[in-house]
C-alpha cells in the first residue's frame, strides 16, 4: 500500500461530518469500578473542540459536524455505588447496576458538555428497537431529531431491562449498527490500544497495522483478546467484528485508543483504519442480520432454499419442511437447508404453534380453508435478510 492511498484515506476520514464515537467502560471508569470525571471530561473536550472545528479544522468548522456518541460505562459505573467490587455474573445483578450507573453516566456526560454549551440526549436500544421495522423508524427518527436540534445523543444498550435473548452483547457492535442507522460517514472505535496488532501488542516484535482493505488483510493475524478490562465486556476481537460489520455497510472505521481520540478525528494517521468493503444501504436488514437473535428455526426444501437465496424471493408455507422452537409473530427466526445449515433470518408472520398445519400447502388452498389471513407469506422478503454462507 503507498503512502499516497493512505493519505487520501485518512483525508476521507478529516472529511466526515456525520461521526459515531464509540467508547468502552475501560477508558471511563476507575479500576475499582467507578466513573472517572477526568477521563470523562477529556473525550468531552475531544469531542467538543472537534464540533467547534477547533485544532485548525477549519473547513469542518465550514461544514459541521455532528457526532453520535455510543458509550459503554453504565455498569461499571453502578458498581461502587451498589458495593460491588467487580462486574457482576447474573443478569438480574448487571441489570441492577446498569440501572443505577445510567443515571450517573448521562449526568456526568451532560455536565461535562455543559461547560461547552452542549446538550445531550439519552438513547437506549435493545434489539427489538432496530430489528422490527416500526421500531427501527423511530430509532432512526428520534437520532436524526436530536442531531437537528443540536443536541449530541448518547447511546448505550438498555442494560436494565435486556435479556439474554434481546442483548447486543457488545457495544462494539451496537456502535456499528448506530453508524449503519443515522448514516454516519465515520465510525471511530475508541479502547485501551492504540490500533489493532499484528499479535498480541504487549509481546515484543509485533507491530500496528496501520490499514485494512479486507478480510485477506487480515490472515494470520492473531487478534485474540488484548485490551479487555475487568469492568467492560468487549475486547480486540469484538472490535475488529464491529469494524467489519460498518466496513461492510459502506462506513469506514478507525480503531485507536482513548487517548488517541482527537488525532483519529481530525484524520491524522493513527490507530488502525478500516477501508469501506461494501456499499450502504438504507434498511434495517443489517440489524436484522447482526444484532438479532432467532427464537426459532424453519427448515427449507431445495426448491425454497433456492427462491429465497439465489431469487431473494419471500419465503411461503409449500417451502417449509419443518419447524422448530417457540416464537411468536414479529419475532425472528433461522432459516435452514436440508442439511441444518442457516442461509438466512428473518421475520416471521405467524406464532410457532400455527405453522406446522401450514407446511408444504399453498397460500391459495389455505386461504380457502383457514380464511384470507393465511393467504400471506411466512416470512416476507422485505423482513428477510440471506446470510454469508
Amino acid at each position: 500500500m503507498t503512502e499516497q492511498g493512505g493519505s487520501a484515506a485518512r483525508d476521507e476520514v478529516a472529511a466526515a461530518r456525520r461521526i459515531v464515537v464509540k467508547v468502552g467502560s475501560s477508558s471511563l471508569t476507575t479500576a475499582a469500578g467507578g466513573l472517572d470525571a477526568d477521563r470523562v471530561d477529556a473525550l468531552v473536550d475531544v469531542l467538543a473542540k472537534v464540533l467547534e472545528g477547533e485544532a485548525g479544522d477549519q473547513e469542518a468548522a465550514a461544514g459541521g459536524k455532528e457526532i453520535v456518541l455510543v458509550s459503554s460505562g453504565a455498569i461499571a459505573a453502578g458498581l461502587a455505588p451498589l458495593g460491588l467490587d467487580r462486574r457482576p455474573r447474573d443478569l438480574a445483578r448487571q441489570q441492577a447496576a446498569a440501572s443505577v450507573g445510567q443515571g450517573l453516566l448521562v449526568a456526568r456526560y451532560t455536565a461535562s458538555f455543559a461547560r461547552y454549551g452542549r446538550r445531550v440526549g439519552q438513547v437506549l436500544l435493545t434489539t427489538d428497537d432496530t430489528s422490527r421495522r416500526a421500531h427501527y423508524r423511530n430509532a432512526t427518527r428520534t437520532l436524526d431529531q436530536l442531531l437537528a436540534m443540536g443536541a449530541l445523543p448518547i447511546v448505550n444498550e438498555n442494560d436494565t431491562v435486556a435479556t439474554d435473548e434481546i442483548r447486543f452483547g457488545d457495544n462494539d457492535r451496537l456502535a456499528a449498527l448506530v453508524a449503519h442507522l443515522v448514516r454516519a460517514d465515520l465510525l471511530v472505535l475508541l479502547s485501551d490500544v492504540d490500533g489493532l496488532y499484528d499479535g498480541d501488542p504487549r509481546s515484543p516484535g509485533t507491530s500496528r497495522i496501520e490499514e485494512v482493505r479486507g478480510p485477506k488483510d487480515l490472515d494470520g493475524v492473531s487478534i485474540g483478546s488484548a485490551g479487555r478490562s475487568g469492568v467492560g465486556t468487549g475486547g480486540m476481537v469484538t472490535k475488529v467484528d464491529a469494524a467489519r460489520i460498518a466496513a461492510a455497510a459502506g462506513v469506514p472505521v478507525v480503531l485507536t485508543s482513548a487517548s488517541r481520540a482527537g488525532d483519529a478525528l481530525l484524520g491524522r494517521r493513527t490507530g488502525t483504519y478500516f477501508h469501506r468493503t461494501g456499499r450502504r444501504s438504507a434498511n434495517r436488514l443489517l440489524w436484522l442480520a447482526h444484532a438479532s437473535t432467532p427464537r426459532g428455526a424453519l427448515t427449507l426444501d431445495d426448491g425454497a432454499v433456492r427462491a429465497v437465496v439465489e431469487r431473494r424471493t419471500s419465503l411461503l408455507p409449500a417451502g417449509i419442511a419443518s419447524v422448530e422452537g417457540e416464537f411468536t409473530a414479529g419475532d425472528p427466526v433461522e432459516l435452514r437447508d436440508s442439511e441444518g445449515r442457516a442461509v438466512a433470518r428473518g421475520l416471521v408472520n405467524f406464532d410457532a404453534k400455527e405453522i406446522p398445519r401450514l407446511l408444504g400447502r399453498s397460500t391459495r388452498e389455505l386461504a380457502r380453508e383457514l380464511g384470507p389471513a393465511y393467504e400471506r407469506e411466512v416470512v416476507h422478503r422485505d423482513d428477510l435478510v440471506v446470510l454469508d454462507r
